[in-house]
């Protein structure tokens, strides 16, 4: 029994390894993969046998190894079959997507609703019904969802939200209301990995999520910093000013309370983003000012995060995606005038390509990255 557990546990290993170098390198020969794993070209080809009929690979074509080398059949990732589910939950929508195992996005979904007004027994059930119908669409093109991940807007530990403040969520444990199995993950982190996965935003960023709330997630050398209890990244609460309106976190002159989207809609007067947009366009004076106000706090905010990081780029997402013409010079300009005391470089401020799709893909492109680390544990599942 004993070297039963060993030899499945080696393979298991090995499978990752081959996946995971297939995933880096591919489109790549059995003969190459041998070689840079260490592998035999026997073990290799039984391998790369199992994630073909599981369809994590599928042949591509003839490849030379080498210049002298016979030409031999490359394998590639393939998205034919294996996908997952990345799910979000904010405080006026909800949205899935369906990524494939190359990271392809098959399908998306957003559903505009006020979660403020709803308890997180209904939430929870309208995710559930938008979550059904993804999988079945899924389902109905050849694919099957290895895993889902739910993005939450709040500090998230072991399956229990312990407080989503903007939702008036506190300890919810998301498992015990959701009829499926779901891994959970905050908002922000998760839109800072799909910035890292799907963007194009390279070395060591930080990504700032503007919502009703403001969240951030720091990613270095390619890895996400969560902190010591994974509570990283809370800044909407970093005070910018300390005799500031009262937060919903208890204190005073948090960033969220000048910078967040209803503090922003409040300040120009208007109703929501795109009637905010139209306004700026136009030259409206009250929407103009609103912003500048907004980019100045979260420039003072952002100078925080730079004495305390030191990231190498800013990138802004979220609301602040659509804003950004009009939030930029604002928070660049007081970073500059508060970093240039300290003789210090101002971090490029840039604008996330991904939007408001940045939580649900990176849910999604979690899973995804599970799989290609073991995809032992999936290859019954994803069999014909």
């Amino acid at each position: 029994m004993t070297q039963a557990v060993r030899h499945d546990s080696m393979r298991a290993r090995n499978l990752g390894v081959v996946l995971g170098e297939v995933r880096r390198s591919g489109p790549i020969t059995r003969a190459a993969l041998a070689e840079i794993t260490g592998l035999t070209k026997t073990t290799v080809s039984k391998m790369v046998g199992d994630l073909i009929e599981a369809g994590m690979v599928a042949e591509s074509g003839a490849l030379r190894d080498g210049e002298r080398g016979r030409p031999g059949t490359a394998v590639a990732l393939s998205g034919r079959r294996v996908a997952a589910l990345g799910l979000e939950i904010n405080v006026d929508y909800l949205s899935a997507c369906v990524v494939d195992l190359t990271l392809a996005v098959r399908l998306r979904y957003t559903q505009a609703v006020d979660n403020r007004r709803a308890s997180p027994v209904e939430t929870l059930s309208h995710l559930e019904e938008l979550a059904h119908r993804a999988v079945e669409e899924a389902r109905g093109e050849g694919l099957s969802i290895a895993g889902s991940t739910l993005a939450v807007p709040g500090p998230v530990d072991g399956g229990l939200v312990h407080a989503a403040p903007n939702l008036g969520w506190h300890d919810v444990r998301v498992s015990d209301l959701l009829g499926f199995p779901v891994e959970l993950d905050n908002e922000a982190n998760l839109a800072a990995l799909g910035e890292l996965w799907f963007g194009s935003v390279p070395g060591d960023f930080l990504h700032v999520s503007g919502e009703i709330g403001v969240g951030a997630g720091l990613v270095v050398g390619g890895t996400l910093f969560r902190g010591a209890r994974g509570l990283a990244g809370e800044l909407g609460h970093v005070v910018v000013s300390p005799d500031g309106p009262a937060c919903r976190c208890g204190g005073r002159g948090c960033l969220e309370q000048y910078a967040g989207q209803d503090a922003l809609l409040r300040a120009a007067g208007l109703a929501g983003v795109p009637e905010l947009l139209a306004h700026l366009q136009a030259g409206e004076r009250g929407s103009l000012e609103a912003c500048q106000r907004a980019g100045q706090a979260l420039g003072v905010a952002l100078t925080s995060a730079v004495h305390l990081m030191d990231p190498g780029t800013i990138v802004l997402g979220g609301v602040f995606a659509p804003l950004f013409p009009w939030i930029r010079d604002p928070a660049h300009e007081t970073m500059t005038s508060r970093l240039g005391v300290m003789r210090r470089a101002v971090p490029e401020l840039t604008v996330s390509r991904l939007g408001g799709d940045a939580a649900t893909l990176g849910a999604a492109g979690q899973v995804i990255h599970r799989v290609i680390a073991n995809p032992w544990s999936h290859l019954a599942t994803t069999r014909p």
